[in-house]
């Protein structure tokens, strides 16, 4: 068995590039890592939450109006297979509310749209204070 070897290095907080299906190439973090598979999904997957699409370019000369609509950013909240995310180095605190965002949140709609709020809140939050400015620009290849 192959993991039982290897080092448990997806952890939460960890940043993940996705690599396929309709977010492949974007950024996400690791909400919850479920490493040894629970019983509907057999295999190493995470929770993830990542950026759809990327904040615009803000320079000086911008209206304060402007800027708040370039600082904007869609993101996304998935389960994704450990085969279709590669880890990279770095980690983000990005604190998310564990009670919006989990598994349950898939389900039902109307929750899935919170825990995607809720993420959008925090990410944006983040995105302000200029931390981390490599985590919030497209990936570049």
């Amino acid at each position: 068995h192959k993991s039982a070897i290897m080092g448990r290095f997806m952890k939460s907080g960890k940043v993940v590039l996705v690599l396929n299906g309709r977010f492949a190439g974007r950024k996400a973090v690791i909400v919850k890592n479920y490493d040894e598979g629970s019983s509907e999904k057999q295999y190493g997957h995470a929770l993830v939450a990542g950026i759809d699409r990327y904040p615009r370019m803000v320079t000086k000369k911008m209206s304060k109006k402007k800027v708040t609509q370039r600082s904007k950013i869609k993101t996304f909240v998935r389960v994704y297979n450990y085969n279709h995310l590669m880890p990279t180095r770095y980690t983000v605190d990005v604190t998310l509310d564990k009670a919006s965002v989990n598994k349950d949140a898939f389900k039902d709609p109307s929750k899935r749209r919170k825990a995607r709020r809720e993420a959008k809140a925090r990410f944006e939050e983040r995105y302000k204070t200029g931390k981390h400015k490599w985590f919030f620009q497209k990936l570049r290849f």
